[in-house]
């Protein structure tokens, strides 16, 4: 029988549609502005005196909240607010109260009930030109990054004096100067050729004096602007391998002028997580623990990280075995006694470094030093008398362990002596994103609310509004009972559309909500193709259902080849562009797919169900409303 389709087909439009609308959902529910708590370090554990401390600071504000909660591992507590307007206020008190080592982050908090949330429903993130995100602007040290060179420089060239046992000394001349005295002539020869040879790109000068003959080192303009642009380079591609870690949906991260560094994270909601992961220098430094006789200037004394060992400390070598910018890859793990610990591979030059110390050095301890920069707060008044929050930043390095060398170390050995498995794995993630090349200050951080973005989204969806209040006016007026299947397919289209997008954690931004007003017309354009061809049927002198069973017949090639034509544009897109082309190409390929579904499946279920299995003599579709009349 004619365009009858069997239940099953039925029951698949059906589920398809209902768990669309299923999944679409918890896009209805609103978000609650909210600050969400969370300490500097991995170790930093929030509890209730914390939480305490926080509340009573908004309620001498006079700030409204309620449901302050604190996560089941402790690592965060969140703090819903009445308005939104006062996010950045309570930013403000609630920083002050607790001071250095927590981190206060504008959020919003899902109110996706339990029950919906447990079945895999999550509302549609939304960009930074919508509805929220965070915005950092990163300013990399370029003074550390030439300080560290030249640092690296020194302690080269001490170590190539004494291995050719050339006597002199060697040391600093300012910030990028290296410089080394010798008793006779040929003497500084050697150590010149020492140099020269390893490092081709100093500019080396003589100074003659009565009975000293020295040698300058020193880095020319053209070494500086490429170790300031190594080092900006570098943290770019460490900061994106950071995001990446983060999962954040078609984030921004972009160089900006000399050094600095501008990341966007549309859609975050752990802003605090991504501060922390993103501003952790976590380099490391291995060296050898210094000998007992050793001279006051060479070595530094360090103090362990590990709570259970505050207080003890160690002397370090103050020569550099190898850093964390030799790492290729880290992992968490666990030793044969249950203790987390960090599974390290090296790059060909560090394994060789690294075999080349220890296999000299065995029974001797080596530190592992953790460098991370942080930021101490201070409250200043500015010259208008308000009061202005400065962020002081410093490098803080403590030992996480120095375990004596067993046997010479090659391009994998393991880090032990970890407080916890979340500090190995965080540690792990640092690493293995790779360690920056300079430290790293923020200089702006803006999280970008709901307020912000709600003329772009009031204009948005007016777009989209308007685009169906246009098209379902002209498909019901002139398409009739067609018309309006093709309405309400339409419609469901537009669900399935928010609910897949939902789905798979992709970010809506403005461009695509203009990829959504293209859908809607995509969508309408394949009904119309069938329609008209259907009208065409009618004109060939065909009976109403077997006009109908033709003209979607015949019209699915043409709507397949068109779309298909379509998604190959869009996923080239999205292979090729960045940032809101992408957007655009996401929303494009998905309302491809889903408005191919609902033309073809959904709006022929629809007619079948008014039209098919009985008998027909008129069909309101467009002008030809008979067969008769049409033939």
């Amino acid at each position: 029988m004619l365009n009858r389709y069997p239940l099953w087909k039925y029951l698949l439009v059906l589920i398809v549609v209902l768990g669309g609308a299923l999944y679409a959902s918890p896009n209805l529910y609103a978000p609650d502005p909210a600050l969400q708590i969370t300490g500097e370090s991995s170790g930093t554990t929030i509890d209730e005196a914390v939480l305490a401390r926080a509340t009573n600071a908004l309620d001498e504000a006079s700030i409204e909240y309620f449901g302050q909660t604190i996560a089941e591992d402790n690592r965060n507590a969140l703090i819903r607010l009445r308005e939104q307007d006062a996010q950045l206020r309570a930013q403000a008190v609630v920083s002050r109260a607790l001071g250095d080592g927590f981190i206060i982050a504008l959020n919003l908090a899902e109110t996706t009930p339990d029950w919906l949330t447990q079945l895999g429903g999550q509302p549609m993130k939304l960009g930074l030109d919508l509805s929220g995100g965070v915005h950092f602007k990163l300013e990399v040290d370029v003074d550390a990054a030439v300080a560290r060179r030249m640092e690296y420089y020194l302690n080269a060239t001490k170590r190539a004096m004494r291995e050719e046992r050339i006597r002199g000394f060697v040391g600093m001349d300012g910030e990028r100067t290296v410089v080394g005295r010798f008793r006779s002539k040929d003497l500084r020869e050697q150590a010149r050729a020492q140099i020269s040879e390893a490092f081709p790109e100093l500019l080396l000068d003589r100074v003659d004096a009565e009975d000293q003959w020295t040698i300058r080192a020193s880095m020319t303009d053209t070494t500086v602007d490429e170790i300031i642009d190594y080092s900006v380079s570098q943290n770019l591609t460490t900061l994106r391998n950071r995001v990446n870690e983060l999962g954040v949906s078609e984030p921004l991260v972009q160089r900006q002028g000399r050094n600095r560094i501008v990341v966007e994270l549309p859609g975050i909601q752990d802003t605090a997580e991504a501060k922390r992961i993103l501003g952790k220098v976590a380099n490391l430094e291995f060296r050898l623990v210094a000998a007992p006789d050793a001279p006051a200037s060479e070595r530094q004394r360090f103090e362990y990280r590990s709570p259970d060992r505050a207080g003890i400390t160690e002397f370090l070598e103050r020569d550099v075995i190898i850093t964390g910018e030799r790492v290729s890859n880290a992992q968490a793990s666990f030793d044969q006694n249950g203790q987390p610990n960090v599974q390290i591979s090296l790059d060909s030059e560090g394994g060789s470094l690294m075999y080349r110390v220890t296999q000299k050095n065995i029974k001797r301890r080596m530190g592992v030093l953790f460098i991370e920069r942080k930021n101490r707060t201070r409250y200043e008044t500015n010259e208008a008398g308000e009061e202005v929050i400065v962020k002081v930043p410093y490098d803080e390095k403590k030992l996480l362990t120095a375990p004596t060398i067993q046997s010479a170390l090659g391009a994998q050995f393991q880090i032990t002596g970890l407080d916890s498995p979340l500090e190995a794995s965080e540690l792990a993630l640092m690493l293995r994103a790779g360690a920056l090349a300079a430290p790293i200050t923020f200089v702006e951080e803006r999280t970008v609310g709901p307020s912000l973005g709600a003329e772009n989204i009031r204009l948005g969806v007016k777009s989209v509004q308007y685009g169906l209040a246009l098209v379902v006016l002209f498909m019901v007026l002139y398409y009739r009972v067609f018309g309006l299947c093709a309405v309400i397919a339409l419609t469901a289209n537009l669900v399935l559309l928010v609910s897949f997008m939902s789905l798979i954690g992709a970010t809506l931004t403005l461009p695509g909500i203009a990829g959504i007003v293209l859908t809607v017309g995509m969508a309408v354009d394949a009904n119309v193709l069938i329609f008209s061809r259907i009208r065409e049927e009618l004109r060939n002198g065909l009976s109403p259902q077997m006009a109908i069973h033709s003209g979607f017949e015949r019209a699915v090639a043409t709507i397949l080849d068109a779309n298909i034509t379509t998604l190959i544009v869009a996923l080239i897109l999205y292979a090729v562009g960045t940032g809101p082309v992408k957007g655009f190409a996401v929303t494009l390929s998905v309302g491809i797919v889903t408005s191919m579904f609902t033309a073809i499946m959904g709006t022929r279920a629809l007619v079948n169900l008014i039209y098919g299995g009985r008998r027909v003599d008129r069909l309101a579709i467009g002008r030809d409303v008979t067969a008769g009349e049409a033939a």
